[in-house]
């Protein structure tokens, strides 16, 4: 069957305004009807990513919908993989920092930058280079402490 554009279009724009399980039925939905069944066709002719028109496919004709776990997905932060760090870099940048001198915020500065906590954390407190997180993401770690940094 051919589908013309404005089809095409209503399709692609109804997929983008549903999520999950929803999403992946109406697609096999639009698929088994207009497309022979055939992830294939709906990647050529819709743009749809053919693994979740398949995945919706095999739910349809399962009547079993697959749970998803977006909370899963992405990296564990780095306090996870090192419990100790967050303590340790308190230890260090506790000393060297102070409030905000007018109370506008509950930040403390730092007078050391990251890339120096992460210097001083291999030097004193035994971490190796390859096991700490780059100096940015040090910095990122800082900002969720509570620290401000200061450019020196």
């Amino acid at each position: 069957m051919l589908l013309t554009n404005e089809f095409k279009k209503m399709a692609r724009d109804a997929a983008k305004k549903i999520k999950g399980a929803a999403k992946r039925a109406f697609m096999a939905q639009i698929t088994g009807d207009y497309l022979e069944g055939s992830a294939r066709k709906a990647k050529r002719e819709l743009g749809w990513h053919r693994k979740t028109v398949e995945k919706g496919l095999k739910e349809q004709e399962t009547g079993i919908n697959c749970m998803d776990n977006y909370a899963a997905q992405g990296r564990n932060k780095i306090e996870e993989k090192l419990p100790n760090l967050e303590k340790d870099i308190r230890d260090l940048v506790e000393q060297d920092s102070q409030v905000d001198p007018k109370f506008k915020t509950s930040f403390r500065y730092m007078r050391m930058s990251a890339k120096a906590v992460r210097n001083a954390l291999i030097r004193d407190k035994g971490y190796r280079d390859e096991q700490l997180p780059c100096r940015q993401t040090l910095g990122t770690l800082l900002n969720r402490l509570g620290y401000r940094l200061k450019k020196l």
